[in-house]
Parts: structure tokens; C-alpha cells; sequence
């Protein structure tokens, strides 16, 4: 059983059914639990419409609210993380109210996966719950590490940590992604909590590296682009450079503030990461404002998902920066065509038809093919016309 049908948990669920496993999907959403029995995914997740079809029709995957079926089952993957509060602080109680609701209708000997980003000391937490429950089932954690996108395809390829206290835990978690094919990694539970957390800053302290030099060099008169070209081309030590771009999400940001609090706030580089990645949008306002009148021009943005390809806009930059350009720009307007979620977007057609002025929000490669009217704000770089503001 895989609980919860988001974009962490449907992917895994159908690709164990997809390798021969019966799998119930629960989550509270009823509307998605309807959409997954009819075999539709309730989101943008390339190459998994077809393979969710598949195994609805061959009943392999069944999708249900009622979390008393998990006594059924032999695994149950719990899919639900670690956020962060109103003051930046990690809140566990999200994942032990879960743990604590499915108890009673667990059963002896079952296995529970936790799945998603947990602070350090979660998994102990749940050890101890269920313990206290006095119910004989086994614990590990064995975090996601796919990329929104990639999914079905790297849920098979991407090594899998896997990490119990118990031996029995190890085994069965071994067990469950060897299915899958992946290169097994075993670890302990506070290894692995860390080892998903850094993973996560990790990334968002490089972008936040990129974000400041394209500052850097854009103060300067300088193309970024065209020196990360010169740095990065045949050049392996700075190969993995990324350009300048929003680095949003539903995971960076958290896990970095999350690995900020368990080292007591003395994470420097994370807040500094932070200021620099969620102070972009401002920067890149304040740029078009010393180019245009812009109290005189319709702004459009183009893209509000937090990435590209992706219908996704749980914390997306591009909502900060249409914050900042309502107060500068005498409209703003924004478009994003994969995006069913949000009733305030007009299509991409009407945006460019109606503005003066486009920012990319989001660089999905279908705006490559597009020809503006207007001028672009583009520190993507996808037309490849550099991201000189």
C-alpha cells in the first residue's frame, strides 16, 4: 500500500504494480482517488499515463480514501514529509498524526516505509509510536530520490538507501525496491535522514551560487551566459555549473531551513542560500524597472509551475514575482498552460496577445518555438540569447 497519490507516491505505486505487485493507493482526495481509478493521473508526470492505464486494467493498482484497507496489505509506504512552519521551523507532527491514525488498523508483521524527506529523528519518533502501540511491525526509512519529471524512469535507476534499526526491517525493505531493479544502499535511519536533507541543500546552494554570480556579472554589463559558456565547455571541474533561474519547489527551500534548524541556526550558507535564491524575483524586478516605465506597461508572466514541464506550482517563484510587479506594473497577467489549479491564469494566447512586457516564469521548452512581439525577460536563457537584464 502506498499512502498518499501525489507526485512522490502515485509514481512509485504504479511502477510496483507495473513490476507485478498489487498495490492500493490511499489518499483523502477523493477527487484524485476517482481520476487514478479511471486510470488518469491527477497531475504532469511524462511517461506515466500509459503505464497507470495499463496496470488499472489489469488490476494490479486500486486507489481508495479509506485508510482501513491498509490491513491487507504487507507494506505500507507512508508518503507524507517534514514542513516547515510560519517561522521557518521543521514540524514533525504531520507524519506522527499519520502514523497514529494508521496504527489501529495495522497489522502484526506488516513493514512501514517512511518515503518522504523527514527531519533527523522522525524515524525514531515512529520506531517508538508503534512500539508503544504494541503492534509487531517493522520500520524503515527509504527516501524518495527521483526528480518531478524523471520519475519512471529513475525510480528504476537511481540507487535506493534503504536504512532500519532492525534487521527484519532491512530485509523486508530490501525486499520491496529490489523489484524495482536499484542498486541497494544500506544505511542507518540518521544517515539517511541526513543524506536526503543535504542531497536537497546541496542543490540549492549550487543554484543559489549561479543566482549570485549571474547578479554579479549582470551589475557588471557582463552576459552570465556567455561566461558560464566559457567556464563550463570541455572544461570537466566546472562541468555541473547550473545557469541562473528560480529555484523553487516544494523541497529545496525546506529541506535547506530544515538542515538550518537541526544545526541550531548556525547554517550560515543555508540562510545565505536562502536570501539569495527567494531574493531573485526582486532583483530581476528592480533590473526591468531601470529598463521600462513599467507603472506605464501590462506585464505578462509566462510559466508559473516551479519548473519546467511540470503542472506543479506548490512554492513557485514566479508568484513572488507577480507579488513585486503588482506593485510596480500597471497590470500583471499570468499564463501557464499545463496549470489546471489556479482559476487567476489566461491562456498563454491571450497573455502574449494582451501585454507589453513578458518575464519566463517557468522555462517549458515550448516557449523556444514562440515569437514575442514584445520584449522578454528571459534569465533562463531559453532562446539562447543570453540573460543580460
Amino acid at each position: 500500500m502506498v499512502g498518499g497519490a501525489g507526485h512522490v507516491g502515485l509514481p512509485l505505486a504504479v511502477m510496483f504494480a507495473s513490476h507485478g505487485l498489487d498495490t492500493l493507493v490511499v489518499d483523502i482526495d477523493a477527487n484524485a482517488v476517482s481520476l487514478i481509478d479511471t486510470g488518469v493521473s491527477p497531475f504532469v508526470e511524462p511517461g506515466m499515463d500509459s503505464v497507470l492505464k495499463h496496470v488499472r486494467e489489469s488490476n494490479r493498482l486500486r486507489a481508495t480514501t479509506h485508510a482501513s484497507n491498509i490491513g491487507e496489505v504487507e507494506y505500507i509506504v507512508i508518503v507524507v514529509g517534514t514542513p516547515v512552519n510560519e517561522y521557518l521551523s521543521p514540524d514533525p507532527g504531520l507524519v506522527t498524526q499519520t502514523v497514529e491514525q494508521l496504527v489501529p488498523f495495522m497489522k502484526d508483521g506488516q513493514h512501514l516505509v517512511l518515503r518522504s524527506t523527514v527531519y533527523p529523528g522522525v524515524t525514531r519518533m515512529v520506531e517508538k509510536a508503534i512500539e508503544a502501540s504494541g503492534k509487531d511491525v517493522s520500520v524503515s526509512f527509504c527516501p524518495e530520490r527521483i526528480a518531478q519529471g524523471r520519475a519512471m524512469t529513475e525510480l528504476c535507476e537511481l540507487p535506493q538507501l534503504i536504512a532500519s534499526r532492525s534487521p527484519r526491517g532491512a530485509s523486508a525493505a530490501r525486499r520491496l525496491f529490489e523489484v524495482l531493479g536499484n542498486t541497494i544502499i544500506e544505511v542507518t535511519p540518521e544517515e539517511a535522514e541526513l543524506a536526503k536533507l543535504f542531497t536537497n541543500t546541496w542543490r540549492y546552494i549550487k543554484f543559489a551560487a549561479a543566482n549570485q554570480l549571474f547578479m554579479i556579472a549582470n551589475d557588471w554589463g557582463v552576459d552570465f551566459e556567455r561566461v558560464r559558456h566559457a567556464i563550463t565547455t570541455d572544461y570537466p571541474r566546472a562541468a555541473d555549473m547550473p545557469g541562473a533561474g528560480f529555484a523553487a519547489g516544494p523541497c529545496l527551500f525546506k529541506d535547506a531551513m530544515q538542515v538550518a534548524a537541526f544545526s541550531n541556526n548556525t547554517f550560515s550558507l543555508g540562510h545565505a542560500a536562502m536570501a539569495v535564491n527567494e531574493g531573485l524575483p526582486a532583483y530581476v524586478v528592480d533590473r526591468m524597472q531601470r529598463r521600462f516605465e513599467l507603472s506605464q506597461m501590462k506585464v505578462g508572466i509566462l510559466g508559473m509551475a516551479f519548473k519546467a514541464d511540470s503542472d506543479d506550482v506548490r512554492s513557485s517563484l514566479a508568484y513572488k514575482l507577480r507579488k513585486l510587479l503588482a506593485l510596480r506594473s500597471a497590470r500583471v497577467t499570468c499564463a501557464d498552460d499545463n496549470v489546471n489549479s489556479d482559476a487567476s491564469l489566461v491562456s498563454e494566447a491571450q497573455l502574449l496577445a494582451e501585454v507589453d512586457l513578458v518575464v519566463i516564469g517557468a522555462p517549458h521548452p515550448r516557449y523556444t518555438s514562440l515569437t514575442f512581439a514584445q520584449p522578454v525577460i528571459d534569465i533562463w536563457n531559453i532562446h539562447g540569447q543570453g540573460v543580460l537584464l
